[in-house]
C-alpha cells in the first residue's frame, strides 16, 4: 500500500512539472517519428530499418549477457552508425529533404496556374485513350514537389503546351523521341525521350516489362505521379510513392490524376458541392412546407 501511495505522490509530482512547451516537444518528436515509420514503410527501405532493430536488440542482450567479442565488434560498427546510415539510405534522405525544398518553394515561390494543370490532364487522358486502344507504350511523368531537372536533362529539352496529338506523335514507336519518359512540369511538356531510373523491388510482377519497372523506380524515387500505357495489353496505370494502379478506365484515370495533381481544386468542388446540396435540400424543404 506504502508503495502504491509512493507511487501516486510521483506522478502526481512529475505531472506538476509538465509544461505546455514539454508536449509541444513530444508532439512534435512523436508526429517526426510516424513520419519516418510511414514513409521508410512505402519503400523497400523498412526491411534495412528492421535489420538495425534487431542488431540493436542483439547488442543489448550480448551487453545483459556479458558476451565482450560480439559486444565490441557490435558497439565498433555502431560508433559508425551515422556515416552507415547516410550511405544506407541515401536515396531516401534525399528524397525527404527535397520534399521540404519543394514544400518550402510552395509558401514563397509562385503557385503553378490550375488552368495549365487542368489542360494538362485533359489532353494526357485524351491520349493515352487513344493509345491504349492502339496499344502505343507510353511513359509520363507529372512532377509535383521534388524537382527533376537532373531526369529531364538525360533526354531532350521540349517546352510545349501538352496536346493529345503531341504526346501521341512523341510515342509513336517510329518516332527518334519514342523511346523513353516524357515529363511534364507545371502543366508543361519540360522533356521527352527521358530516362528514368529502374525499381529494384524484387516483389514486382515477372508480367511487368521495363517501362512499367521504370515508372515504379521513379515513383519510388521522387513524389511524381507516373503513367504507364502498356504496349502488350494497352492498359493503363499509374504509379505513385511505389505503388502501381493497373488496369484503369478511363474515368477512373481521370480522376485519380486530379486528386493526386490537382487535391486543392478537388477539395474546393466538394465543399461547393456540399453547399449546393445543403441548399438545394433546403430549398426542398421550404417547397414542401408552402405545398403544405
Amino acid at each position: 500500500m506504502d508503495k502504491l501511495n509512493d507511487l501516486m505522490v510521483f506522478l502526481r509530482t512529475f505531472i506538476r512539472t509538465i509544461r505546455v512547451w514539454d508536449i509541444l516537444d513530444m508532439a512534435i518528436v512523436a508526429f517526426l517519428v510516424y513520419k519516418l515509420i510511414t514513409f521508410f514503410s512505402k519503400t523497400n527501405s523498412m526491411n534495412v530499418v528492421k535489420g538495425i532493430l534487431i542488431l540493436v536488440v542483439v547488442m543489448i542482450i550480448t551487453t545483459i549477457a556479458d558476451l565482450p567479442v560480439v559486444s565490441y565488434l557490435l558497439g565498433n560498427t555502431f560508433e559508425m552508425g551515422l556515416i552507415i546510415i547516410i550511405v544506407l539510405f541515401q536515396p531516401e534522405i534525399r528524397r525527404i529533404l527535397e520534399q521540404v525544398g519543394g514544400s518550402i518553394k510552395d509558401i514563397f515561390g509562385h503557385p503553378v496556374k490550375t488552368a495549365s494543370i487542368d489542360n494538362a490532364i485533359t489532353q494526357t487522358v485524351l491520349a493515352c485513350a487513344d493509345m491504349s486502344r492502339t496499344r502505343t507504350g507510353a511513359l509520363l511523368v507529372f512532377e509535383r514537389d521534388v524537382n527533376l531537372e537532373s531526369y529531364i536533362k538525360t533526354g531532350t529539352i521540349v517546352d510545349a503546351s501538352p496536346a493529345a496529338e503531341l504526346l501521341k506523335n512523341l510515342f509513336y514507336n517510329k518516332a527518334p523521341l519514342h523511346d523513353g519518359a516524357v515529363i511534364i512540369r507545371g502543366g508543361r511538356i519540360a522533356g521527352a525521350a527521358c530516362m528514368l531510373p529502374l525499381s529494384g523491388n524484387v516483389n514486382i510482377s515477372r508480367d511487368l516489362g521495363m517501362r512499367h519497372r521504370a515508372g515504379i523506380g521513379m515513383s519510388e524515387r521522387t513524389d511524381a505521379v507516373v503513367v504507364i500505357v502498356s504496349e502488350e495489353t494497352g492498359d493503363i496505370s499509374v504509379a505513385i510513392e511505389g505503388i502501381i494502379k493497373r488496369g484503369l478506365s478511363t474515368d477512373t484515370f481521370e480522376k485519380l490524376l486530379r486528386q493526386e495533381l490537382m487535391p486543392q481544386e478537388q477539395e474546393k468542388k466538394s465543399l461547393w458541392r456540399k453547399i449546393r446540396d445543403m441548399a438545394a435540400g433546403r430549398g426542398k424543404d421550404r417547397a414542401g412546407e408552402s405545398h403544405e
